[in-house]
C-alpha cells in the first residue's frame, strides 16, 4: 500500500527532482510501519537570506493511529541534504515509536 502523500512547495518553484527524492524517502518508511495513514511534506525557502546562500527548510509530518511524528530541518544551500536530514529524523522517531509499542525499548526491572 502506498502512503497517501501531500508535498507542498512554498516560496520556491516546484521541482520534480526534489519531489522524486521525497517520494523515495517515503517509500523507505512504509516497511517500518504499515499503519502510516498519511505523510505531509513542506519544502520552504524562508524569506531570510544568508550571505552564503539560501536556507531550505523541510517539514515532515506522519499520521499514525495513536501518534503523530514530525521533524523539521534546515540546510544552507542544499535542499537534498535538508530532505535527507528531515527523513532520517522521522525514521529514528518511527523506529523508537515501534520499539515502545512492542515493548523492546523499555528497561526491564529486576525483582
Amino acid at each position: 500500500m502506498e502512503i497517501p502523500t501531500e508535498i507542498t512547495f512554498h516560496e520556491l518553484p516546484h521541482s520534480d527532482a526534489v519531489e522524486l527524492s521525497i517520494r523515495r524517502w517515503i517509500a523507505r518508511l512504509e516497511p517500518l510501519n504499515p499503519r502510516i495513514r498519511s505523510c505531509h511534506v513542506f519544502v520552504e525557502r524562508p524569506h531570510r537570506k544568508h550571505r552564503n546562500g539560501d536556507d531550505f527548510e523541510i517539514h515532515v509530518h506522519l499520521d499514525i493511529p495513536g501518534a503523530a511524528i514530525a521533524a523539521s530541518r534546515i540546510h544552507h544551500e542544499d535542499v537534498y541534504v535538508a530532505v535527507a536530514d528531515a527523513f532520517r529524523a522521522v525514521r529514528r522517531q518511527l523506529l523508537e515509536q515501534n520499539r515502545m509499542r512492542t515493548g523492546h525499548g523499555r528497561q526491564q526491572l529486576s525483582a
